[in-house]
């Protein structure tokens, strides 16, 4: 099970911290991903790390304004935005899918990020 929390509102320029917690589970071997969809609009990709070697991958609407990265130890996935911008506001959820696989089938709730001007 995937937790995501940390979202509010905040205004351009600001950064936030996003985190997903996974329960239940051990995530060795597992990709997890941060995702997010504005009102009208579909899902995208944002961000995804390898929980074995913390390799991260982003969206180019994201690089150098987000990081991802995890905590082992805390079994928690965090996902630093910088620079916000209105148009970041969305609903942003984790998943997590196999290293094998292609399908993320474990998915968060999601969180509300709402960025004004």
């Amino acid at each position: 099970q995937l937790q995501a929390s940390g979202g509010g509102q905040l205004q351009a320029g600001d950064s936030r911290t996003l985190s997903c917690v996974a329960s239940g589970r051990t995530l060795t071997n597992w990709i997890i991903g941060w995702f997010r969809q504005a009102p009208g609009k579909e899902r995208e990709f944002v961000s995804r790390i390898t929980w074995n070697l913390a390799t991260p991958n982003y969206a180019d609407f994201v690089k150098g304004r987000f990081t991802i990265s995890r905590d082992r130890a805390k079994n928690t996935v965090y996902l630093q935005m910088n620079n916000l911008k209105p148009e970041d506001t969305a609903i942003y959820y984790c998943a997590a899918r196999s290293s094998m696989g292609r399908t993320y089938n474990s998915w968060g709730q999601g969180t509300l990020v709402t960025v004004s001007s």
